[in-house]
C-alpha cells in the first residue's frame, strides 16, 4: 500500500490560505485543513505546534510575498510610503489573513524583511537613534490599524454591503435637522466607510511622516 503523501510547509502554508479566503481565524482550524490536504491533523502538528502557529506562519508568509521584489527607492518618506502600500496591496488580496495579522503578529522572515527596511528608513532620515524605535511603534500601529479596517470592509458580502449602504442613506439623508444639525448640513458630502480607501490611507500615513519629519533636529 502506498504511503501517505507527506506534504511540504509550503504546501500547507498554500492551502490554510486558500480557506482563509472564505473563512475567518476563528472558523479555520487544523482539522479542516487536514481534510482539504487529504490527511490526518497528527502530520500538520509535524509542521506546525499550534494554530496559532499555523496563522502567524500564514500572516508572515504574506509579509515576505509582500516584500519580494522590494528595493529601496527614494528618501526616508518614499521608502516609508513605498512599504506601506506594498503590505496594504498584500493583505488587501487577502483580507481574512490581514485580521490575523492585526491579532497574533508574526516573527518570522517577513516580519524581519519589513521590521529592517522600516527601520533602516527611519535611521536615514536623521532622526537620533534613541527616537526610532519609539516611532517604528507608532508607525506599525498605524499601519495595521489601517490595514485591519480595510479588511472589516473587504469581506462583507455585496448583500451585505447593500444593507450598510442603505442604512448609511437612512442615517445620514435622513437625519432630523433640529436633533443633528451638523449632520443634516453635511449629509450629501459625507461619504460611507469605503470610499476612497487608497487615498484615505495615504493622507493618513503621510501626516503620519510629516509629524515624523518635525522630529528631526
Amino acid at each position: 500500500m502506498a504511503g501517505r503523501r507527506r506534504w511540504t510547509t509550503e504546501e500547507i502554508l498554500d492551502t490554510a490560505a486558500e480557506l482563509l479566503r472564505t473563512s475567518d481565524a476563528e472558523s479555520f482550524s487544523v482539522r479542516k485543513l487536514a481534510a482539504a490536504l487529504g490527511t490526518d491533523s497528527s502530520s500538520l502538528y509535524r509542521h506546525f505546534r499550534t494554530k496559532t502557529e499555523l496563522l502567524r506562519a500564514v500572516a508572515d508568509r504574506t509579509l515576505a510575498d509582500a516584500m519580494d521584489g522590494y528595493r529601496p527607492e527614494g528618501d526616508w518618506q518614499e521608502r516609508l510610503m513605498a512599504t506601506a502600500l506594498r503590505l496594504r496591496a498584500a493583505f488587501g488580496r487577502q483580507p481574512q489573513i490581514a485580521a490575523i495579522w492585526g491579532r497574533y503578529a508574526s516573527g518570522g522572515t517577513g516580519s524581519r524583511l519589513v521590521m529592517e527596511e522600516v527601520l533602516q528608513a527611519l535611521r536615514s532620515s536623521g532622526l537620533p537613534d534613541e527616537r526610532i524605535p519609539g516611532i517604528y511603534h507608532r508607525l506599525a500601529i498605524l499601519i495595521s490599524a489601517l490595514i485591519a479596517a480595510e479588511a472589516g470592509i473587504s469581506t462583507v458580502t455585496p448583500e451585505e454591503h447593500e444593507q450598510s449602504m442603505e442604512l448609511f442613506r437612512v442615517a445620514v439623508l435622513g437625519a432630523d435637522p433640529e436633533r443633528f444639525p451638523a449632520l443634516a448640513h453635511f449629509a450629501r458630502d459625507v461619504r460611507p466607510l469605503g470610499v476612497d480607501r487608497q487615498g484615505a490611507f495615504v493622507e493618513l500615513f503621510a501626516a503620519q511622516l510629516t509629524r515624523i519629519e518635525a522630529e528631526i533636529p
